[in-house]
C-alpha cells in the first residue's frame, strides 16, 4: 500500500521549456506557405520565369499572331528590342493562320472561332496598311 509521504519522496518530474520552439514553428509555417505557392518554371531562359499558360487553340492561334505582329512591325522584337518590318515572314505567319483555321473548322468552340476570325481580319488589314506605307 502506498504510503502518503511516498509521493514527497518522488522528485517531480522536470518540464523543460525550449523557448526556440515559436520560431521552429514560425519558420515551418513560412516555409510550409513557400511549397504551396504556385513555382516557377524552369525554362531555357533560366530560372524565375512565370509558369507558361496551358496549351489551347487559342493560345497557339495567338502566338502565331503575335509573331506576326512583330514581323510587320507593329511590336517591337523581343529579341532585339525594336521594331522591324519583314512582310515576308508576316505574310507567313498570316498564312499559317489562315491553314489553322481551315483544318480546324468544325473543331473548334465559338469562342475559338471568334478568336481566329477576329485575329486573322486584324492580322490582314495591318498588313495591307504596313505594306502601303513601305511601298509610299
Amino acid at each position: 500500500m502506498d504510503h502518503p509521504n511516498d509521493s514527497q519522496s518522488k522528485p517531480a518530474p522536470k518540464i523543460i521549456v525550449d523557448e526556440d520552439w515559436k520560431a521552429q514553428v514560425q519558420a515551418e509555417k513560412e516555409q510550409h506557405e513557400r511549397e504551396r505557392q504556385p513555382k516557377k518554371a524552369e525554362t531555357a531562359y533560366g530560372r524565375g520565369a512565370a509558369p507558361l499558360p496551358p496549351a489551347s487553340l487559342t493560345l497557339l492561334a495567338t502566338t502565331l499572331g503575335m509573331q506576326a505582329m512583330v514581323a510587320l512591325g507593329l511590336v517591337p522584337d523581343p529579341s532585339g528590342g525594336k521594331a522591324e518590318v519583314r512582310l515576308e515572314q508576316a505574310r507567313h505567319f498570316i498564312d499559317m493562320l489562315a491553314i489553322l483555321q481551315a483544318k480546324t473548322a468544325g473543331n473548334r468552340t465559338p469562342e475559338e472561332t471568334t478568336v481566329m476570325e477576329d485575329l486573322l481580319h486584324e492580322l490582314r488589314m495591318g498588313y495591307v496598311a504596313v505594306q502601303e506605307g513601305v511601298q509610299k
